[in-house]
This record gives structure tokens, sequence and C-alpha cells, in this order.
């Protein structure tokens, strides 16, 4: 079968991006990944030929070779320099021997780093298959197999347990995806910290599932909690992804937030602003009593340390809480009354 054009099996313009390149095959890579394709022949070709393309469109050299003399580029029998070539080439070593694209390859792709070792048998998955993976500072697809699939890196070896043309080597893992979420809880519960049940609706399948979270004390709102392994299971035995849970703080009637401190209103009789006195005043942290200055204005604050929201990362910090104060004005006052405060508005002219 005649070659495809490889902008034309990734699906992008001659000019794309590098970004554009790694972007559409990693979209054709997940659809024809032989994990999620198993015995689809056809799925398995257009992986290969995407992959392929690949290999050559993400290398700026081999790219530009490409450009300018097509697949004769690679073609050793036309002397063209790089590509699909020995010992030497583009690749590094190895030689190309048709098929899957990465059989027979020496020191990777990329140059320096990349792969060390080699591939043996019948495409990845062959008996007896085996592969050292490196981090390097080699192009080309130990990036992407790292971010598409999550392979081995650091130096770790794994090997083929035959079966599957791809078998079971690990880059072909693929994390499953996160799945984000909401919960909404009241003022006083982002305050002391809280567990929360919710529901969790799969939206692969349908299925709900209900999970138990433990608010912690002194979130803020907005915040983000992230539920490990909760999300999208992966495939090809990869780990699952999370629940991220934004929470969202619903507004409370008596107590306003700002920062790591608490606001609240109290109201006081004029004779105790007047004369000073004591305020019973409600706390978080239950109730206490406030003395009250004389001669208190109307807003003016009284600060109760302590009283206020703790810091997530250091639970024994906490800010403070301020009342705010509100002087009662009577409404209906006797006669006598009325006569007294005329008296005191005279001598306090």
């Amino acid at each position: 079968m005649d070659k495809r054009d490889y902008y034309e099996v990734l699906g992008v313009s001659r000019n794309a991006s590098e970004k554009e390149i790694k972007s559409a095959y990693r979209k054709l890579a997940k659809k024809y990944h032989p994990d999620s394709n198993q015995g689809n022949q056809d799925a398995e070709n257009k992986f290969k030929e995407a992959s392929e393309a690949y290999s050559v469109l993400s290398d700026q050299e081999k790219r530009k070779q490409y450009d300018q003399f097509g697949f004769a580029a690679f073609d050793e029998t036309a002397g063209a320099g790089g590509g699909w070539q020995n010992a030497g080439g583009a690749y590094g070593g190895g030689t190309y021997s048709g098929g899957n694209p990465f059989e027979g390859f020496g020191s990777g792709f990329g140059g320096n780093g990349g792969f060390h070792g080699s591939f043996h048998g019948s495409g990845f998955g062959g008996n007896g298959g085996s592969f050292h993976f490196e981090q390097g500072d080699g192009s080309g697809f130990e990036d992407i197999f790292d971010d598409l699939f999550h392979g081995s890196r650091g130096g770790r070896s794994s090997r083929s347990q035959g079966g599957s043309h791809y078998g079971h080597y690990d880059f072909y893992q693929s994390r499953g995806e996160d799945l984000n979420c909401q919960v909404n809880i009241g003022l006083r519960d982002s305050v002391l910290g809280c567990d929360q049940v919710f529901q969790i609706k799969n939206p692969a399948d349908g299925t709900t599932q209900s999970l138990k979270v433990h608010i912690p004390a002194g979130i803020e709102d907005g915040k983000t909690i992230r539920l490990k392994g909760k999300g999208m299971p992966g495939t090809g035995g990869g780990e699952p992804g999370d629940i991220l849970l934004k929470v969202t703080i619903d507004p409370d009637r008596q107590y306003e937030r700002k920062g790591m401190d608490l606001y609240t209103t109290v109201s006081i009789p004029y004779t105790t602003a007047v004369f000073g006195g004591e305020a019973k005043v409600d706390t978080l942290y239950g109730s206490v009593v406030c003395k009250i200055p004389e001669g208190t204005q109307s807003g003016s604050k009284i600060r109760l340390k302590g009283k206020g929201v703790p810091s997530v990362k250091q639970p024994s910090v906490h800010g403070d809480e301020y009342v705010v104060i509100q002087i009662q004005v009577p409404k209906r006052l006797r006669p006598e009354a009325k006569q007294k405060l005329r008296e005191y508005e005279k001598l306090a002219s």
C-alpha cells in the first residue's frame, strides 16, 4: 500500500507548528491505541502510520528533509541522509526493517538520551521483547509518550508478556481523566471544618457513587480539594484520574468573612453606650461577654482575639472576630423619660 503524506496522516497543514503536530498525534494515538482497539488491524495500522508520521514531523531536521525530498529522504537507495538509516543516521542508530517503524532502532529517537537498548521480535510486544527507557536530551517520542501514556523513566526496564502486538509496555498506560465537581457549604462549616457526603456521576456510564469528603477548617471560597484516584479509570492498567472538588461557601446571615477575620454586629441599649456596661456576643466557638466602654459610639468595633478563622496550613493560628456596635434608639418613651431627656438636652447644650 502506498504511503500517505505525513501531514495528511496527522491532519495538519504543511506550516503547522510543533504544538499543532503534537496535539494532532496525541488525538490519533489515543483514538487508535492498540489497548483500546484489541483485534482491530485497521486501528493498529493507523496507529503505526500516525507514529511514523509524528517521528518525522516532530523532529526539525527530519521534517526539513521530508519537506525537501519527501519519502526519498529516508530511502537508503536514494542516498539521502537521515530518516530510517543505519547507525549514525537521524535516529542515532539501527535500521528500519519495514512494518513497525519502531522495530530495530538502536540508540533511540532523537540522538543523545531518549531510548537506549533495542527492540526485538515483532512490533512492540513480540515474544521476548524488551527495552530500556531513560530520560535524555533527545526529542521525538520521549516527551509525548510520557505525556500520553505516563511511560517509564529514570532507567526502569519493562518486558513484553507476548500475546498483543504492542504487549504490556508501561508507556502505553494512559492515566484516567480528572473530574471537576462543586460542593456548597455554609460559612460555619468552612471555618470549623466538616465532613460532607455528595454524589458523583460518572459521565462515561451514568453511574453514581457516594463520596465522603473532609472539608478542612479554614478553607477559603473557591479553593479546590483534590481527591486522588477518584476520577475516571485509566486504560492499559494506567492509574485513575482525580476528582477536583471546588468549594463554594454560601453567605451567612450573622457573620461576614474577610480573610481570616470574622465580622458580626451586636446591638446595645442607649444607656449602655452612655454609661458603659457589658454585652453578650456570639462567636463560632461559643458565647462571650464583652465589656462596653463608657461613651461607646455606634459603628465602633470590639476585637475578640483568636475568635476568627483558623489557618489551613497552621490550625493553631487564628484570625480575630470584630464586633461592630449598633446602638438601640428607643421608639417609645414614657412622658417621664422624655422629660428627663429634655433636661439632659438642656444640660448638654
